[in-house]
């Protein structure tokens, strides 16, 4: 069992507790997981024990309804037992920007000190807490990282803020004796994996990306929290950073490329809309243009990787791994300690680090020409030679 607790009960929360709940019914359709086994654990394996909020509309409420509740946009797509999770009072400090006050409605209730929600997240035996709070919550994100590190429970940061990026977190969480993944999660098959995908394949294919734009637009109040220009600095340079890094010099690269979000359209709800761009010059310095409009479930793209990143964490705990392993949060998040120049790099980093650790994953998702055997001795392609 991998005990988890939420900080921010918002639209991301509400896909994470369906999902999960959804894949416990049906244990033999695991169509869209990226690994059904992740150190011995499955889907099922994952109970949320625990949920902060600061919302009237949450706060005092069980999960089960909580996750519904207004502002939530995330629909009703599987009826939720009762947990017996009631949400807790959480700390406001910079989580609600002054335009969202109306939609994230701050309870008056007392707020708690660090040293009981602390002494809180051990006394529900949390293994595994994680970061949901709105972009732009600076001062929030660090302080329930610090909260996290006090009661020694892992921390997952799927948030652009830089705690799991910045060395001196790295450093809490070692002498805390915990683990700290992060920063800004990485969808599915959301907007920044698929530019990294082209972007990475341009450059494998000898081109150079001379400009490059992403334009993201929602109608969620995730999109309607970051039309405060002041909150998006950090989800801009995570977005840009996370694709420049493809090309043979992010140095000169990142400055060509522009990615974040665009835009609120209150009628999209939880659809994200991206536009992506890109112009490369190839053989003989002729251009190459891509123009790609990409439309998801903005917070299935970020469930899909939460349930693989809790499992992680909680099989790294277990064997005793410490602090901001980079290799450990280079494919699942767009911010990582260590960032890999693509997609096959990150994951063949990681499959190489739990298998020294000798923690299993299922399925493997090399792709052939980067598997240890030949293409024609992989018994997964045996089809080819019939």
């Amino acid at each position: 069992m991998i005990r988890v607790g939420i900080v921010g009960v918002g639209n991301v929360a509400s896909m994470f507790v369906q999902s999960v709940e959804l894949y416990r019914r049906s244990p033999g359709e695991p169509v869209g997981l990226i690994h059904t086994n992740v150190g011995g654990y499955g889907i099922g394996d994952i109970k949320v024990v625990y949920a902060i909020d600061v919302s009237r509309h949450k706060v005092g409420r069980d999960l089960s309804e909580a996750v519904f509740a207004k502002p939530n946009r995330v629909p009703r797509l599987i009826e939720l037992p009762e947990t017996g999770v009631i949400v807790r009072m959480g700390r406001v400090l910079d989580g609600v920007a002054e335009h969202m006050v109306e939609d994230f409605a701050p309870s008056d209730e007392r707020q708690p000190t660090l040293e009981e929600l602390a002494d809180e997240l051990r006394s529900y035996s949390v293994d595994v807490l994680v970061n949901l709070l709105p972009v732009g919550s600076r001062e929030a994100t660090r302080f329930y990282a610090e909260v996290a590190a006090s009661a020694g429970v892992a921390f997952v940061n799927a948030i652009p803020e830089f705690v799991a990026s910045d060395p001196r977190y790295s450093r809490l969480f070692e002498e805390s004796g915990s683990l700290l993944l992060g920063d800004d999660i990485k969808g599915q098959l959301g907007s920044t994996a698929v530019h990294r995908a082209l972007a990475s394949l341009i450059a494998m294919r000898g081109g150079e990306v001379v400009e490059s734009y992403q334009l993201n637009v929602g109608g969620n109040t995730d999109f309607k929290n970051m039309l405060d220009q002041l909150r998006l600095y950090s989800k801009r340079v995570s977005k840009t950073v996370a694709v420049a890094t493809t090309q043979p010099a992010p140095e000169r690269a990142v400055d060509r490329i522009f990615a974040g979000p665009s835009g609120y359209v209150p009628f999209l709800g939880n659809t994200k809309v991206s536009y992506i761009y890109i112009k490369a010059l190839g053989f003989m310095g002729l251009p190459v243009v891509i123009d790609l409009k990409l439309t998801v479930d903005d917070k299935a793209m970020a469930s899909a990787v939460l349930v693989d990143v809790v499992r992680l964490a909680k099989a790294l705990v277990e064997r005793g791994v410490r602090g901001s392993p980079g290799w450990a949060s280079s494919f699942y998040f767009k911010h990582p300690p260590e960032p890999a120049r693509s997609e096959e790099e990150a994951l063949a980093s990681l499959y190489e680090k739990l298998d020294e650790l000798g923690i299993p994953v299922e399925p493997r998702r090399l792709p052939a020409w980067m598997l240890k055997k030949p293409l024609g001795e992989d018994p997964r392609y045996a089809f080819l030679r019939r």
